[in-house]
């Protein structure tokens, strides 16, 4: 059986290549070849398809019969809603692929695997939305207490500094290094008003 691994990690600082191992473990155990590893680094599990590279790639090479099985390392790492999780098993199943999810030992392949993997998908969407509810009452206890919340205000010096340098024709990224500040706020700073 071919078998294509997914993988992915939220941040930049962390590591997809830490699930790769018992994936491939797996892989041999079971007789499956792989395929492909397809990889999506510091993009959230909560981004659809259409803002996860690996998965687009990976869902339309199951639609070519690349491969028979994905193999997961977690629900949570195929996606952190339901609709998605849901939208991924389905996919999968229209075009005659399975789906294996390692921590959760999950084989869509029989009706059992398919109901765990809809359970799971709805604890992962539930811990995502209870992150999202203790950061709004974190931010709300911080302005209470009289704390800004964002990205810190840029000086007005450094404003007019960066619109001078601007006028004289010089690019964004001397600019940028002239001032001490990031291409993106100085093309913020010099973004017309809308």
């Amino acid at each position: 059986m071919r078998a294509a691994l997914y993988v992915r990690v939220s941040t930049t600082s962390q590591d997809s290549t830490n699930q790769l191992p018992e994936l491939r473990a797996v892989a041999r155990r079971r007789g499956w070849r792989i395929v492909e590893t397809y990889s999506d680094d510091g993009i959230s599990g909560a981004r659809g398809r259409d803002q996860r590279p690996a998965l687009d790639r990976m869902m339309k090479d199951a639609t070519r019969g690349r491969f028979d099985v994905v193999a997961a390392w977690s629900v949570d790492r195929l996606g952190r809603s339901v609709l998605h999780v849901a939208q991924i098993v389905d996919d999968l199943q229209k075009v005659g692929c399975g789906l294996y999810v390692h921590k959760q030992a999950i084989d869509s392949t029989t009706a059992t695997g398919r109901a765990m993997l809809s359970m799971c998908s709805v604890f992962a969407e539930f811990e995502r939305e209870l992150v999202r509810e203790r950061t709004i009452a974190g931010m709300q206890r911080a302005r209470a207490a009289g704390k800004r919340i964002g990205r810190p205000a840029l000086p007005d010096a450094t404003r007019a500094s960066i619109k001078t340098l601007a006028r004289r024709r010089l690019s964004n990224r001397a600019i940028a290094r002239e001032v001490g500040a990031s291409e993106a706020t100085v093309r913020r700073v010099l973004r017309p008003a809308a």
